[in-house]
């Protein structure tokens, strides 16, 4: 089902009329903003990603606060003492906004901003900002205005508070505001319901768009899936020759796309998916589940990782793209681990990561480093699927014969009186179709069937 670009919501929350990425953040962002950032972890003081996160949204970061508890407070994220210092911090600095490195609840985030007297923005809020600025497609707008609608439908009693009446409940307390909210919590969900319905059709449509590919074509899938600015779109330029936008900022590329790689006579087609980052609230990933589904459905995660970055940062940066792959249902197909940017790290480091992940390839997709490696390692893990067969096709097929270069990609082939003795490997799960040419019967599968 067709999406339009002028399908966009046109009801008011709060005064102001919303489009699919709504003023919710925007309306905060001034001329020059200056932030403050806080977090609250168990141990260190590590807000590396969150910087990334304003840096990709034009914010500058002025100074940062971090409280060691267990767990934030539930009232206000930090501790009484720590949110006076944080108020302090930020008149000295000049910070024009708060940014917390965790999800507010929507009382913490109303008492941080009266005890502040500023605007507090936490880290959904914040990505939601950066994919509204991002998403091109017409699908990648509705899921980013799945997501907003979903994060903002328990945030929406503060902006009617100045209709509220004063009262303790019963009769006669009732007030304008709390019809307001209620109005508008039922308009939200009635869009929420309608785009996740539309979000329903893309995905069927895909699947059948898919299945009619398989059909005719059966070229093999592969995915490129990692953290953020790990270098997925230079990947795929390098293998595919493609001109991706890439650029030194997270979630540049949250649309997903596709490219043909042609390597060897055989062709396979590459997709680069959104990025991953750690602490991905999971509102977000069902939001983008069918973005997300083309990681699920491929033959072959390739899972790139910035090998330049240090020991610490790398160990987490895999396990929370390995939590969403789980969450995602893409752990089944085969992955391969890719290490970019090695020409960014000395080959001690290198010889290092060569003993750490010894089935890894490492490659630098920017200077062209490993790229054939990298082809022939993809060849590789699909010649390892793939079923030798023997055919004599009658002249008349020659469509099969069409078919089956683009599924083998180079083949032997014999010109005979009856028809063409054609030798080639196949996928063992399509090898069936040939059945009724073929001169020699089907062995056995005794490798597990990969």
């Amino acid at each position: 089902m067709p999406i339009s670009d002028d399908d966009q919501p046109q009801y008011s929350v709060g005064g102001f009329e919303t489009t699919h990425a709504t003023d919710f953040d925007q309306q905060r962002k001034a001329a020059e903003q200056r932030a403050v950032i806080v977090g609250v972890l168990e141990t260190g003081d590590d807000l590396s990603e969150l910087r990334e996160l304003l840096r990709t949204a034009g914010v500058e970061v002025v100074e940062q606060l971090v409280q060691h508890l267990d767990q934030p407070h539930p009232n206000t994220y930090v501790g009484e003492g720590k949110l006076q210092e944080l108020k302090k911090l930020c008149g000295e600095v000049g910070a024009t906004m708060v940014v917390t490195d965790d999800e507010l609840s929507p009382r913490q985030e109303r008492n941080i901003e009266g005890a502040l007297e500023m605007p507090v923005l936490d880290r959904t809020a914040l990505i939601l900002d950066i994919f509204a600025v991002h998403a091109n497609s017409s699908e990648g707008k509705l899921q980013v205005e799945l997501a907003q609608l979903q994060y903002n439908l328990a945030r929406m009693r503060g902006l009617w508070t100045h209709l509220d009446r004063l009262g303790v409940g019963g009769v006669g307390t009732r007030g304008p505001g709390e019809t307001q909210i209620e109005t508008d919590r039922r308009l939200a969900r009635d869009r929420i319901t309608k785009l996740r319905r539309r979000l329903e059709d893309v995905k069927g449509t895909r699947r059948v768009m898919r299945a009619e590919r398989a059909r005719s074509s059966h070229i093999p899938n592969v995915a490129l899936a990692g953290y953020t600015n790990a270098g997925k779109s230079t990947v795929l330029n390098a293998l595919t020759g493609a001109t991706v936008g890439v650029q030194d900022r997270l979630f540049h590329t949250l649309d997903p796309t596709t490219r043909e790689l042609r390597w060897n006579g055989r062709t396979y087609l590459m997709t680069d998916t959104v990025g991953f980052i750690r602490k991905l609230p999971h509102h977000l990933v069902e939001a983008f589940g069918a973005t997300l589904e083309e990681t699920v459905i491929a033959d072959l995660v390739l899972h790139v990782v910035d090998a330049s970055a240090p020991d610490d940062q790398m160990a987490a940066v895999m396990v929370a793209v390995n939590d969403v792959l789980k969450d995602i249902g893409a752990t089944d197909n085969v992955h391969v681990l890719v290490l970019n940017k090695i020409d960014l790290i000395d080959q001690d480091r290198r010889d290092e990561l060569w003993a750490r992940f010894p089935d890894a390839v490492q490659i630098a997709a920017g200077a062209g480093e490993g790229i054939g490696t990298l082809a022939g390692r993809i060849e590789d893990e699909f010649e390892a699927t793939l079923q030798p067969i023997e055919l004599l096709l009658p002249y008349a097929e020659g469509q099969l014969l069409n078919e089956l270069h683009k599924l083998a990609g180079d083949l032997e082939q014999e010109h005979r009186a009856d028809g063409v003795l054609v030798r080639a490997r196949v996928p063992r799960a399509l090898a069936g179709k040939y059945d009724r040419f073929r001169l020699q019967p089907l062995a056995p599968s005794t490798d597990g069937d990969r």
